[in-house]
């Protein structure tokens, strides 16, 4: 619901890249909010007389998940899977993947009222990223706070192939006529997964993403100036949502 009141308010305001960057900056201050609110009162909570027994609190077993993960950033939304074990209570491994849009930071869209259509002015190329990640996941505050709420540092680093296809043709024609280019990124992130550890999977990851790309790929053209983009990362949201066993 949440999403959707999102998306809808995106497309009455007709600022697609300020409406997302609000939204990002939203979420990472509620993120931010949180850890540092729940830490506070759970430290809180934990003083306790000298002469009380403290029970052992039982390590977590290790666990597997997999799931999907909806991607939001200034570029756009993507969609991701991920496979992740668990190889102690504060480490976990984690294979990803996903699709995403990559656009070029000089493009300005514009509106022709005639067709009803928007069309970026000198655009020459589309762009689709698809990383296969590897990453290691490690676990903040495993004593000090409970695990319905359980944040984490995390980074990836793997292949990443860029898709280059035309603009200015039909976007699923336009697929059709695409080629591949390879290089290698990575990200730095910080997050938390929410609610049971051993059945739905339900978290929030703050990416940035470093996919860059040597001599550039040509994204646009102005007059007979060539804009080649070099960088086909920034920052990112994901929402992860899943199955843990």
């Amino acid at each position: 619901m949440l999403l959707t009141l999102v998306f809808h308010c995106i497309i009455l305001k007709g600022k697609l890249t300020d409406a997302i960057m609000n939204y990002i900056k939203c979420l990472v201050i509620l993120l931010l909010w949180i850890t540092v609110t729940t830490s506070s009162s759970i430290g809180q909570n934990l003083q306790v007389d000298s002469t009380s027994t403290v029970p052992e609190v039982q390590p977590m077993p290790f666990n597997n998940s997999w799931g999907a993960d909806i991607l939001v950033s200034t570029n756009g939304f993507g969609l991701g899977f991920f496979y992740r074990h668990e190889y102690s209570p504060e480490l976990a491994g984690y294979i990803d993947f996903s699709i995403s849009e990559s656009k070029d930071d000089k493009e300005i869209e514009l509106y022709d009222y005639y067709t009803g259509q928007s069309f970026v002015l000198g655009k020459v190329n589309r762009f689709l990223v698809m990383p296969l990640f590897a990453g290691v996941q490690y676990r903040l505050f495993r004593e000090e706070i409970m695990d319905n709420f359980r944040p984490f540092v995390n980074a990836a680093a793997g292949p990443t192939m860029i898709y280059v296809f035309p603009y200015n043709e039909e976007y699923f024609t336009a697929l059709g006529k695409g080629q591949p280019r390879y290089t290698v990124g990575g990200y730095l992130g910080f997050g938390a997964f929410f609610g049971s550890e051993r059945s739905t999977l339900f978290g929030l990851n703050v990416r940035y993403y470093f996919v860059p790309y040597g001599g550039g790929i040509e994204s646009m053209r102005q007059g007979d100036g060539v804009a080649y983009k070099t960088d086909f990362g920034g920052l990112f949201i994901s929402l992860s949502v899943g199955s843990a066993w």
